[in-house]
Parts: structure tokens; C-alpha cells; sequence
């Protein structure tokens, strides 16, 4: 005890021993923290280094692709073509006579040939799928294919039909089964399993259902089918997610039970759907390549089925990769209308703007609903689209409108 009051024989292991705790918990100290994992990476990049890794990106993909198109490629006798060959699976004896013939034939001329050049059969390169646009967009005189942009624009309409419709029963069927708990018992199950359907297994039945002249009728119903398999059981998933507030609200409220269906599981359910609408983006562009293949008229099904049977591989990625851009662009406008017409959902504040362009949307929806609603009960009425394409182009003014305010004015705080 005498040691430690009148010593300082200790004094030098408390000195030392305050820094070390010191060093060790200090929160403004950087020296001795743990370095970042390279999962953190992409928070530490700026904006012009993840453009210019983006760009990077796009240089290898386009590179490697080049790489496969050329390993891919073979040599073809100038101006040889293969013969159209029979069925590999006919059993009869003269398809079978001609088969052989016909190889043998080709094979002939192949050894006979002088003059190669390089053809791609499987992957074109980049450069003649880009370079295949033009021709795409702008068809040679006497050419059977319609332009790239005729095929595309049926194309985007039947998906927008098929969405229409596929939402329409979605909701028709789905809210009376999800809020009736006799109607849930009975039906719940069944629902769930529609999802495991083999859609493509379906086609056939679909072309039993409609003739030949109803072949854009089948097209769209295939479609908006496809849609509602997967969209049926997000429906009543969403409507059983509503939260209890929203409900105990509205019953102290007193509102009845119309008032509650309009009010808040509508809202609740259309606020959610938008987002599994995204999803569904890709799988709607697979079912209608698919319905097109059949009465080959038009759409972009219908033109890479018929550029693939000319060999014009180059053509047929193209309307790849313009498939592709409309799928985005679509996803996008979907995320857009997303945040305008539920704009509550992120952020807390009433900008000027927002109102006109919420609108603009609603009429758009309303006007595109009912000339579809009077479109199937009446036939096709000319003057309708007419009046129809006025409606929506003023209101798309209306958004632009809206847009322009929003962008200029200050956001107001909703109390």
C-alpha cells in the first residue's frame, strides 16, 4: 500500500494503459479501421467510374461476341445454297429417296466449287446485325417483308392488350375470391396451381378456339391467358397484404363494403401491381413471339420466323435486340407511371405538376379502357380511334405539361 501512494513505480502502466483504450475506442480515429471488402466497391465509385466501367462492359460483350460469330463461321461456295430437304421424320420411302438425293447432290457441288466466302449460319457479327437495320426499316422494292417499324408497333399493341385484358380479370376474379373467405376456401388452391401450366402446351387449343379470320382475337388471348396465370395469384397475395390500419380506418370511418373494395383494397392492390406488372415484362414478350409464329401476318414473331427461314441470320438478331429495347423502354414507362400515379408512396411532399400528370394518366388508362371494352362488345368502330388518339394525345400534352412544372417549381410539404 505504501508503493502505491508514495511511489511512482505505477504511474507509467496507467500512463500508458489511458492511450491504449484511447486508440482503441476512439470514433474519430481512422488509423485502425477495417479495411472495406471489395462487395463495398461499388459505393466507392463515382459516376464517371461507373460509366466508364458500363462502357467497358459493353466493349467486352461486343468483343466476345465477335469472337463467337467468327468461331462459329464457316466457308460457303459462292452463290451455293442447300436444297430444302423433307421432313427427317416422314417414314415414306420416296421422301426418304429424295433426302438422299438431295445430299448427294449438294455434296457434289460443294466439291465442285472454286470460289469460298464467309458465312455466318449460326451468330452473325455485330457489325451486319447493326448493319441489318436499314434494310429492316426500310424493305427493297418487291420485298415480302413489311418495315421493321410496321411489325414492331402491332407487336407493342397486342402486349398492351394482352396487359389490358389480363388486369381486367385479374382484378374481376381475383378481389371477390381474396375478400370472401367462402370464395378463398373454394378457389385458393385451385388458383395457386394455374401458374404451373404449361403455357406453350396450350397453343393448340387456342388455335381450335379461334378460326383463321379470328387470328388477332387468338393472339391476344393467348397473351392476356399468359399474363393472367401469373398475375391471378399476385393479386389475391396483394389484397391479403393490406395492412389492418387502412381497414380498422375505414370501418370506424363507417364506410360499407363497396366503399372499402373501391377505397382501400383497390388502391392497396393497384399501388403494389405496377411493380409485379415489371416483372412480368419479359415473360409477356415470350408468349407473344410465340403467338405470332401462327398466321404469320405481322408483328415481330411473325418477322424473325420468316427472316430465320430466308437464313438471314443478321435480320433475325436484329429484331432480337429491337425486342429487347422495347422491353426495357417498356419497363421503364412502367416505373414512371409507377412513381406519378402512387407518388405518396416515396416521398412525402406535393410538388406542382403532379396533379396534371397523375391525370394525363388516368385519362389515358380510362380512354384506352373503354375503347377496349366497346371494341370487343361493338366490332371496331373507325371513327372511335379517331376520337380515341385525340384524347390520348391531349392528355399526353397534359403530362408533358405536369412534367415541365415539376421540374421548375419547389416541392410544398403535405401537412
Amino acid at each position: 500500500m505504501s508503493g502505491i501512494s508514495g511511489s511512482n513505480t505505477y504511474y507509467p502502466l496507467i500512463t500508458t494503459y489511458k492511450p491504449r483504450i484511447l486508440l482503441s475506442y476512439a470514433p474519430d480515429h481512422q488509423d485502425h479501421q477495417p479495411p472495406m471488402s471489395l462487395l463495398d466497391a461499388p459505393y466507392r465509385f463515382t459516376s464517371l467510374q461507373k460509366s466508364l466501367f458500363a462502357v467497358a462492359g459493353l466493349v467486352l460483350f461486343l468483343a466476345v461476341w465477335w469472337l463467337l460469330a467468327e468461331q462459329l463461321s464457316v466457308q460457303s461456295p459462292v452463290g451455293f445454297q442447300n436444297s430444302r430437304m423433307p421432313s427427317s421424320l416422314s417414314t415414306d420411302p420416296d421422301s426418304i429417296a429424295l433426302r438422299k438425293e438431295l445430299l448427294l447432290k449438294d455434296s457434289i457441288a460443294y466439291a465442285d466449287a472454286r470460289e469460298f466466302k464467309k458465312v455466318y449460319p449460326l451468330l452473325a457479327p455485330p457489325l451486319k446485325v447493326f448493319g441489318a437495320f436499314p434494310e429492316l426499316i426500310n424493305p427493297a422494292d418487291g420485298s415480302i417483308n413489311k418495315s421493321l417499324l410496321t411489325h414492331a408497333r402491332v407487336s407493342v399493341w397486342r402486349n398492351l392488350q394482352g396487359y389490358f385484358w389480363a388486369v381486367f380479370f385479374a382484378l374481376l376474379i381475383g378481389i371477390p375470391i381474396a375478400i370472401s373467405p367462402v370464395a378463398k376456401a373454394m378457389f385458393s388452391r385451385q388458383i395457386d396451381t394455374l401458374r404451373y401450366v404449361p403455357l406453350t402446351a396450350l397453343t393448340p387449343l387456342f388455335l381450335i378456339l379461334f378460326r383463321p379470320e379470328s387470328s388477332e382475337a387468338m393472339k391476344v388471348s393467348f397473351l392476356a391467358f399468359g399474363i393472367l396465370v401469373y398475375l391471378l395469384p399476385v393479386v389475391m397475395q396483394r389484397l391479403w397484404e393490406t395492412e389492418d390500419v387502412y381497414l380498422k380506418t375505414a370501418y370506424t370511418l363507417g364506410a360499407s363494403d363497396w366503399q372499402l373494395v373501391k377505397s382501400v383494397y383497390v388502391p392497396a392492390v393497384l399501388s403494389k401491381l405496377i411493380d409485379d406488372i415489371r416483372v412480368l415484362t419479359a415473360i409477356s414478350w415470350t408468349y407473344i413471339i410465340i403467338a405470332e409464329v401462327y398466321y404469320r401476318d405481322d408483328g415481330l414473331g411473325s418477322l424473325s420466323y420468316i427472316l430465320g427461314r430466308q437464313g438471314n441470320v443478321a435480320g433475325v438478331f436484329a429484331v432480337l435486340i429491337t425486342i429487347v429495347i422495347i422491353g426495357y423502354c417498356q419497363d421503364q414507362l412502367f416505373a414512371y407511371m409507377n412513381r406519378r400515379l402512387f407518388p405518396y408512396r416515396d416521398v412525402k411532399a406535393v410538388s406542382p405538376g403532379l396533379k396534371e400528370t397523375r391525370t394525363g394518366f388516368l385519362i389515358i388508362l380510362g380512354v384506352v379502357m373503354g375503347y377496349l371494352l366497346l371494341t370487343a362488345l361493338t366490332g371496331s368502330i373507325p371513327i372511335l380511334g379517331l376520337i380515341v388518339a385525340v384524347i390520348v394525345a391531349a392528355a399526353v400534352l397534359m403530362i408533358i405539361y405536369g412534367e415541365v412544372r415539376l421540374r421548375t417549381a419547389k416541392p410544398e410539404t403535405a401537412n
